[in-house]
């Protein structure tokens, strides 16, 4: 029984999409920063957004968008890493690419649906870029941010199909069928050491009625 359950234990999928935790060391522009990621500091390049350039130009709305992380990052009582299995774990620059988690939000939807980013650099079916495109629209909808200017291109939302609740569900059964087998078969085994219970008891009830 002890070995079952020892195996059951060994099937939990602790590390599935696991995110980490790191501790901000300088704040760059609105797509970019600077952490400590387990005593070694990286650029950490945000996934899927492009923010307007505020370092080595400046373009519209580059400086709310970088003054805005900065804020964000600098009063964060957590922040989190999450790498996307599609996507590489580092670009050409050697910077880091990660969903980024700010106290549990997602920092990225924060910024594309207030209108400081646009969704782009996406190469594969990354986990949450069909959310991210329902949120710029929403935002491109509204004039929010860079979409004051009619000239910013919406780029690659204008051709990706839409297809949120799919990709959500698809995202929810990767990340937690393997906990649902695990649980179901833990039940299963609960409910083979009840009725094995019952029936030695039965048989003992037998036994003392015949002595």
């Amino acid at each position: 029984m002890k070995k079952i359950l020892l195996v059951l234990l060994l099937l939990i999928p602790f590390n599935i999409y696991a995110k980490e935790a790191v501790v901000l060391q300088k704040c760059i522009d609105g797509d970019t920063a600077s952490f400590n990621i387990n005593g070694v500091e990286k650029k950490v390049r945000f996934l899927a957004i492009n923010a307007p350039e505020y370092t080595s130009k400046i373009e519209f709305y580059g400086k709310e968008a970088s003054d805005y992380v900065c804020n964000k990052l600098t009063n964060a009582k957590k922040i989190e890493l999450e790498y996307d299995p599609k996507s590489d774990k580092e670009d050409k620059y050697e910077r880091v690419l990660a969903w980024v988690y700010v106290d549990d939000k997602l920092l990225q939807e924060e910024l594309v649906e207030q209108g400081y980013v646009n969704v782009a650099y996406v190469y594969d079916d990354y986990m949450y870029v069909n959310n991210l495109c329902n949120l710029q629209d929403k935002a491109y909808e509204n004039k929010l941010g860079i979409w004051q200017v009619d000239s910013r291109e919406i780029g690659y939302c204008k051709t990706h199909k839409n297809n949120y609740y799919i990709d959500n569900v698809y995202v929810y059964v990767v990340n937690y069928s393997l906990y649902i087998v695990v649980l179901l078969l833990f039940l299963s085994l609960f409910i083979i050491i009840i009725t094995r219970k019952k029936g030695d008891r039965r048989a003992r009830y037998k036994r003392n009625k015949r002595s």
